[in-house]
């Protein structure tokens, strides 16, 4: 049953008037709990019914003086004394009235209350669930950088400096080659954010004769945080070289964008 046939069934009226049994009493208050419009019902029948009554109610009669000496005029008889009745007043009529107008603010309050702390658990539950996608991200990004560090240290990993050279003669890099697994490493955190449109690229050199293979482009430079860069490297590489390139990369190194260059030791 949907809130407005509900409203226009009639029980409404009767749990006004008090004509509901407990059970039913029960059903009409959660109804207003969780429907503002039946509460606002409830309040709109109570205040036609107090209008009401107050209109029906009888007025109390004024017995003014000039009356009561023109009975005494005009009685020939005996004199009889005048019972005044005292006038008769609605105070618990409207006592009543007032404690169920009490009774609706106070469940419209409640309903009130209700959604404001339905309001806070969202935002503490939202605030939880981005907490703990935080502890998850800061949790993976320790394994990754706790393998990083394993595969650097290893035995048989080789390390390679990489010195600036004379297009930026403050840049540095370093290269970790592990042989066995045909991965290199390149440290890159001693080279500038690469312009709009260019990128760097790594390569692998063997010296007799000069002989660049290309291992890839590094896309993710200014996203990557420690700027340590994973690469395939299945060559016999005798060095290794980064340049700054086109963005997609190029075919051969532009020799006047090299930016660090490093050999193998003997």
């Amino acid at each position: 049953m949907n809130t407005q046939t509900y409203i226009d069934s009639g029980i409404l009226e009767l749990y006004v008037a008090g004509a509901l049994t407990a059970k039913e009493n029960e059903d009409v208050y959660d109804m207003m709990l969780k429907h503002p419009e039946v509460t606002q019902e409830v309040l709109a029948i109570e205040t036609a019914i107090l209008k009401l009554t107050k209109e029906v109610a009888p007025k109390n009669r004024v017995i003014s003086f000039e009356t009561i000496l023109s009975k005494l005029k005009n009685n020939n008889g005996d004199a009889q004394i005048i019972a005044l009745n005292k006038p008769k007043n609605n105070w618990f009529t409207y006592t009543g009235w007032a404690a169920t107008i009490l009774l609706a603010a106070g469940l419209l309050w409640t309903v009130n209350e209700k959604n404001n702390l339905e309001s806070k658990i969202n935002t503490v539950q939202t605030e939880k669930a981005f907490f703990e996608n935080r502890v998850n991200t800061i949790n993976t990004d320790l394994a990754e950088t706790k393998t990083l560090l394993n595969a650097l240290r290893a035995k048989d990993v080789i390390a390679v400096p990489l010195a600036g050279q004379a297009v930026y003669p403050e840049a540095y890099a370093k290269a970790y080659w592990d042989k066995e697994s045909n991965t290199v490493y390149l440290d890159l955190q001693g080279l500038p954010e690469p312009p709009e449109g260019k990128v760097y690229q790594a390569w692998s050199l063997t010296l007799n004769p000069l002989t660049p293979t290309s291992l890839g482009t590094i896309d993710n430079f200014k996203s990557n945080e420690n700027k340590i860069f994973k690469l395939t490297n299945t060559n016999e590489s005798q060095a290794f070289g980064i340049t700054l390139e086109p963005a997609g990369g190029s075919a051969s190194p532009t020799l006047e964008q090299l930016y660090t260059l490093g050999a193998l030791q003997s």
